[in-house]
């Protein structure tokens, strides 16, 4: 099983969401910034690495939101989405196709992974 981060991150009352790119498996859908552990990280460490690598900021995590286990055809992965806060920088496409801050409400307008379905969800009941 693949371990896997993501940041929620709020700002103004919306959270950010990023889409992925074309060429990558699931292309085009969105998702949470975040990515793969990898061997010798904490997952709050893996988070800080992908958010600067994908968007050129600097967060700070915060607790776990929501956890999940998904299997997709090419892999099975357990998500873990931390509450995070952008601590320096504003975010640079440096992977994704786009990013966007959204509402709750906002959710159905996108198409998200489907890893991404409990979570989302998840953050409807809590924040609408």
């Amino acid at each position: 099983m693949t371990q896997v981060v993501a940041a929620l991150i709020w700002q103004e009352g919306r959270f950010l969401i990023c889409q992925r790119p074309a060429h990558k498996a699931r292309g085009l859908l969105w998702e949470f910034v975040g990515g793969k552990v990898e061997p010798g990280e904490t997952p709050q460490q893996a988070l800080i690495r992908e958010c600067r690598e994908e968007l050129d900021i600097t967060v700070a995590v915060g607790d776990v939101f929501w956890q999940v286990i998904h299997a997709y055809p090419d892999l099975t992965i357990q998500l873990t989405v931390f509450c995070a806060t952008i601590q320096t920088g504003t975010p640079r496409l440096l992977e994704h196709m786009d990013a966007r801050w959204i509402t709750p409400k906002e959710i159905p307008q996108y198409d998200f992974c489907p890893a991404d379905t409990d979570i989302l969800q998840k953050i409807v009941e809590k924040y609408s």
